[in-house]
């Protein structure tokens, strides 16, 4: 059944957007009016234009309607009729639009994992492949269950990560903009005043004169110079090949590359664990885990492991070749795949990688806030020094 966007004015005159189901545009309007509304616009939703305006899901609305999702159906109502109760209690044009797409699909004869491929913006690979091993198994409640849990993991792990890298950013601007301040309004006023003096002024006087007058000639060039070389490093950065290279050094850094090597180690066994206590094949589960890591070399190591693992290298073999996991990871994953207890030895490999990084950046975030204020105070007191300096050597000569 079609998806129909619309304006259109209720009894009050007042305005209304939002999108419906109908057999047909006369349905469509006759649906409309029954409701008390007049439709002023209606517009039908169509192929690609369908997908790239309504299926864009956060990350937080996603979880949410997975959890509703696999409460529905544990519930015993049909795929079809879940994802119509929650089209219509979405709070969203888009994310209205995309369940009723879904809605269509369903009712097509698709199934819900092959309904989803038509939004990969909002459903990853990930996210379908669990879905579809959900279907097979006849476990979908169960699989969405473990798909939101996941998610939410993600989400909070996401943050962490932002947190440790914005809260740094945040205080660094802050201090620059400070120090910025005081040497392009506060130090050129107080050298006008030092000029009328025709007194001698202290070396460190001279140099903080001499750098506010470069920064007030030279600001706005070295400015628009570090912008241009902001983009340009993005567009480079859209190269596999340079990406590869910079992840690669990214990971060699003392402490960063640590931060993000856990980081990403934590997706991929989080990420493994789920697929393969779903049933996915272990070298599919690869595949699909690949996407989820950020580090573009880590991919690169895990599509050779990938490679490894399909002519009949064992995963923990795999993984020691690429010399970039801990042994700690390396001993549970062999110890599972002995017992046969695979997904849950990755669970634990998950817990223990996900909680080091929190520790890490935890710590990291402490030691980096005294020492931001002890670089800006550092700062601030030079540039206080070569202010008092020569007023107090001009009291001095007055004094005598």
């Amino acid at each position: 059944m079609p998806t129909y966007r619309y304006l259109a004015l209720d009894l009050e005159g007042r305005r209304r957007r939002d999108v419906i189901q109908a057999e047909n545009e006369r349905h469509a309007r006759e649906l409309l009016s029954d409701r008390g509304l007049f439709a002023r616009r209606l517009e039908e939703i169509r192929g690609a234009r369908q997908r790239r305006r309504g299926q864009r899901l956060d990350a937080e609305r996603l979880t949410l309607l997975t959890r509703q999702l696999a409460t529905l159906i544990d519930a015993g109502i049909p795929i079809g009729q879940a994802l119509e109760a929650l089209a219509s209690q979405a709070d969203r044009e888009a994310a209205r639009a995309l369940l009723l797409s879904l809605v269509n699909r369903v009712r097509e004869g698709y199934s819900l994992a092959d309904s989803l491929k038509a939004h990969p913006a909002s459903f990853d690979r990930l996210y379908v492949a669990l879905v579809a091993a959900g279907e097979r198994a006849g476990q979908l409640p169960q699989v969405l269950e473990r798909l939101a849990d996941h998610l939410e993991r993600s989400q909070r792990q996401r943050q962490k990560a932002k947190g440790a890298l914005v809260y740094p950013l945040v205080l660094v601007l802050v201090s620059v903009g400070v120090v910025s301040g005081l040497m392009t309004y506060v130090v050129p006023r107080l050298a006008a005043q030092f000029e009328r003096s025709d007194m001698t002024l202290p070396w460190l006087t001279r140099g903080l004169i001499a750098l506010a007058d470069a920064m007030q000639s030279l600001g706005p060039w070295l400015l628009a110079t570090l912008l241009l070389l902001g983009l340009a490093a993005a567009r480079s950065l859209r190269r596999p090949a340079i990406r590869l290279k910079v992840d690669r050094r990214l990971l060699t850094l003392p402490r960063l590359g640590e931060l993000l090597l856990l980081l990403d180690s934590a997706r991929l066994t989080r990420t493994l664990a789920i697929l393969t206590l779903s049933g996915i094949p272990l070298v599919d589960a690869l595949r699909v885990s690949r996407d989820t890591l950020a580090n573009a070399c880590l991919r690169h190591h895990l599509g050779e492991v990938e490679e490894a693992v399909t002519s009949g290298v064992s995963l923990h073999r795999a993984l020691a070749d690429t010399g970039r996991f801990s042994p700690t990871l390396l001993h549970m994953v062999a110890s599972g795949e002995s017992s046969g207890r695979l997904g849950e030895m990755l669970e634990r490999v998950a817990a223990t990688q996900e909680s080091a990084f929190s520790r890490r950046v935890d710590m990291a975030l402490a030691l980096f806030e005294p020492l931001i204020i002890l670089a800006m105070g550092g700062v601030v007191l030079t540039i206080v020094l070569a202010i008092l300096l020569p007023i107090m050597s001009l009291n001095s000569a007055m004094a005598l």
